[in-house]
């Protein structure tokens, strides 16, 4: 039996996403990614008495952004609140967060798994700061400290616990990375941290009107270990109930290696955390010009994009969804798209060649040494005959590549690519060659008709690949019908 016969998934997500800023979230000190450690610090940073903190207006605009991206309401009003719990990597002893007034509330993400399209509600979106890195070596006593992450700005994106798959858990976070790139507020890196996901998953029976006890699952950083971590949290569940046991309500860490999630301290309860205003920061008021500004700066977002790529250039669905996937290839689709009106085949260039290219060396489009321009040239080369696809594709392109600043015509000439498209120099290859098997064109008129495909493929070897498909293929039916 499934486990979704008996009971109903609960899964929530708490999705971390660090905010692209110069400086962290309350004081001046650099927020970039690396750096020795402990050198992007400051008195602040390290909670000197004394210092105050000074709220950075970009980490704000970017929280505003990631509202307006999921139908959110944007608070007018806001304070902030201190979170009271101790680890070693949190200087002040509490972090500086929104609790009865985070930035973005309600709105929703949404999300498309095998099932179709699902609107998730969200909670809230809130502002607050990042904790440091605690640096456990092994078979060392002591535990490091690097606080460069300290103070670095975060939005906290918080689902209703509306999620009943592990797919749909790892659909909305891949939907999520997807958006905040889109916006240019997050990078989205998932393995440097940038983004990171909380799961808090729990059973209940089909008939119960009652979430059973939740469990939370800490700080995965890939929609792979998020899928995992949830299917293995809800077997591990059904087997406790199944026994006649009961779920502790804990927090717990996931294993990529084992594939397992661990114990490693029972839940907080949110009194717990003893929130209460913060006094050294001013409440946050925005205003209706400083909104509709903001408003004004915001991009397409993928689910306009694709619309407009099915509307505007008539591309199936399927093409639309992959363009979209990024905020680099969507670009530079469009940016082709100037420059001809074959927009199938630009569309079939990037999800074939040229993501193939973007895939091994791990790079996005803007990257690609071929320009748009540059692109629809040889499309045009095809399109007008000169070179076919195959060709093109699998010895001009690479070409194409290691020498961008050459013209395509210019480098199918140099390489020996342009195709004949020339009736009398190709009809005596035709003919040679139905002479030659004179048995296979008695089978092909008996009704083998993908013989076909033999004589052309031996056309193409002969002419070492420069005869025009179309025209040869044309040639063969003449002959043989």
């Amino acid at each position: 039996m499934k486990v979704q016969d008996k009971y109903t998934i609960v899964i929530g997500l708490e999705v971390h996403a660090q905010l692209q800023t110069q400086s962290k979230i309350y004081n001046s000190d650099s927020a970039a990614y690396g750096g020795l450690p402990n050198s992007h610090v400051s008195v602040i940073t390290l909670a000197h008495p004394g210092t105050l903190p000074k709220l950075n207006r970009k980490a704000v605009e970017y929280a505003i952004k990631m509202g307006l991206a999921c139908n959110s309401e944007i608070s007018r009003y806001q304070i902030f609140d201190r979170k009271n719990y101790f680890y070693p990597d949190l200087p002040k002893g509490y972090q500086l967060t929104q609790d009865r007034t985070p930035i973005c509330k309600g709105g929703f993400i949404t999300i498309t798994t095998k099932a179709g399209e699902r609107n998730i509600p969200l909670n809230r979106i809130h502002i607050e700061e990042d904790a440091g890195k605690s640096i456990h070596l092994e078979n060392e006593p002591d535990t490091l400290v690097d606080f460069n992450r300290s103070g670095v700005a975060l939005i906290e994106i918080v689902t209703e616990p509306e999620l009943r798959s592990s797919e749909e858990a790892a659909a909305l976070l891949a939907e999520v990375r997807k958006v905040v790139r889109y916006l240019d507020i997050c990078d989205g890196n998932m393995e440097e941290g940038s983004l990171r996901c909380d799961a808090n998953v729990s059973l209940m029976l089909k008939d119960a009107t009652v979430y059973g006890k939740k469990v939370e699952i800490k700080n995965m950083n890939s929609m792979r270990h998020v899928q995992r971590a949830v299917d293995f949290e809800v077997e591990r569940q059904r087997a406790i109930l199944e026994s006649g046991g009961q779920i502790i309500s804990e927090t717990r860490t996931f294993d990529a290696n084992t594939g397992e999630t661990y114990g490693m301290r029972t839940k907080e309860e949110l009194n717990d955390y003893r929130y209460f205003p913060d006094p050294d920061l001013s409440p946050l008021q925005i205003s209706e010009e400083w909104l509709e500004t903001v408003k004004a700066s915001m991009p397409a977002l993928p689910r306009e994009l694709k619309e407009k790529f099915i509307a505007t250039y008539k591309l199936p669905v399927y093409d639309a969804s992959l363009l979209t996937q990024s905020k680099e290839l969507a670009q530079y689709f469009e940016t082709a798209c100037t420059f001809t009106t074959n927009y199938k085949a630009v569309s079939n260039w990037l999800m074939g060649p040229v993501k193939s290219y973007l895939n091994e060396t791990n790079q996005e489009a803007d990257k690609l040494p071929v320009s748009p321009q540059k692109l629809a040239r040889v499309i045009e080369l095809i399109d007008f005959g000169k070179v076919n696809f195959a060709t093109a594709s699998q010895k001009l392109f690479p070409e194409m590549l290691a020498n961008p600043q050459l013209e395509p015509a210019e480098l199918a000439q140099k390489l020996n690519l342009i195709q004949d498209s020339n009736q009398d120099s190709l009809l005596p290859v035709v003919e040679q060659i139905l002479n030659e098997f004179p048995q296979k064109v008695e089978e092909y008129k008996k009704g083998k008709k993908n013989i076909l495909t033999m004589f052309m493929g031996e056309a193409m070897k002969r002419t070492k690949g420069k005869a025009d498909p179309k025209l040869i293929n044309e040639l063969f039916l003449q002959k043989l019908n």
